[in-house]
């Protein structure tokens, strides 16, 4: 089996340089803790650091994988999470990644090298044939809606959700609708995506590219997204909006170019966080801290049972208020 020294020579650095990675150290170049962490795994590499530092081999620690900390559904995801965790007497490790996959395979090491107990996903941009090749390291459990059948996973059923607002705003007239989603390639977006354009072509609509914008995620997107639609064309008399913080950025640029939200362009959203109530946005509520919460008990129940991985539905509802 490979030893330290062994990755340190592959890797061209030294040996204090891989532990300080396996230590998860802060000072240590993003370029060789990545070599470092990319020969580990090439070695499948297995630290036991519970043989030297630990007599019940668990360090009562969960990973928490999320993007960001600075956006409420992430936050109030993290929230439950904690909440149930400190029940427990649980700690957290967070790793935030900006959707860079080498953040996300330092949590998937540490579970290797039983540095932390467990992981949950809050949202990924890895391949999931690559998580499986960690599934029998610890529990995994993923935060979507996910068709898999090997990790416990929690969301709500995302296509028909976005089916009920899309048929929301048809029953209002609108039949010219676009949609702003985060990332394009996620999971959870891929399926609203797919939900969008099927429910586009059962109204014989036209799909129309520059209609499906990504990359929104936090308001300053949502005032991008008006500044693309007062330069387009054809426009939409309607967007659905993956979240509130992108459709709150909508409606105060809205008000800049002196447009009436609903009259000249409706908006309805996801989440039913504070802001929307605040600025009176239609939205679909989504339980996000329960969804937390709930992530929490799938993964110690991962824990005592190796083959569970039940995929948990959560409730939602359509929350009417001005923007439609």
């Amino acid at each position: 089996m490979a030893n330290i020294r062994e990755i340190a020579r592959l890797a061209g650095v030294s040996v204090s340089t891989v532990s300080r990675v396996l230590n998860n150290h802060p000072y240590v170049r993003s370029d060789k803790r990545d070599t470092v962490l990319k020969t580990m795994e090439r070695l499948d590499y297995r630290p036991n650091i519970n043989a030297v530092h630990l007599s019940r081999g668990r360090t009562n620690m969960i990973g928490v994988v999320l993007p960001t900390i600075n956006h409420p559904y992430f936050s109030e995801l993290l929230e439950g999470i904690a909440e149930e965790a400190m029940k427990h007497n649980i700690q957290l490790v967070l790793f935030q990644t900006g959707y860079h996959e080498e953040k996300e395979f330092e949590a998937l090491q540490q579970l290797r090298g039983q540095l932390i107990d467990g992981v949950i996903f809050a949202s990924r941009a890895m391949a999931f044939d690559s998580l499986l090749n960690y599934s029998d390291d610890g529990p995994i459990v993923l935060c979507e809606d996910s068709d898999q059948e090997e990790f416990p996973s929690i969301s709500i059923k995302h296509v028909e959700a976005f089916n009920i607002g899309l048929d929301y705003l048809i029953s209002k007239g609108h039949e010219k609708i676009g949609i702003c989603l985060g990332r394009l390639e996620g999971t959870n977006s891929q399926k609203r995506k797919d939900a969008y354009e099927n429910k586009m072509k059962s109204i014989q609509m036209k799909l129309r590219s520059e209609w499906i914008i990504g990359q929104c995620l936090m308001i300053q997107d949502g005032k991008q997204v008006i500044d693309q639609f007062m330069k387009m064309e054809e426009k939409p008399t309607a967007f659905i909006v993956g979240n509130d913080q992108v459709t709150a950025g909508m409606v105060t640029e809205a008000k800049n170019y002196g447009l009436d939200i609903p009259g000249d362009l409706a908006l309805l959203s996801f989440d039913n966080h504070p802001i929307s109530e605040i600025l009176r946005i239609t939205t679909i509520d989504i339980p996000t801290k329960h969804l937390g919460i709930s992530a929490f008990k799938a993964l110690l129940k991962r824990t005592e049972e190796k083959g569970y991985a039940q995929k948990f539905i959560l409730p939602y509802k359509l929350i009417e208020r001005d923007t439609v």
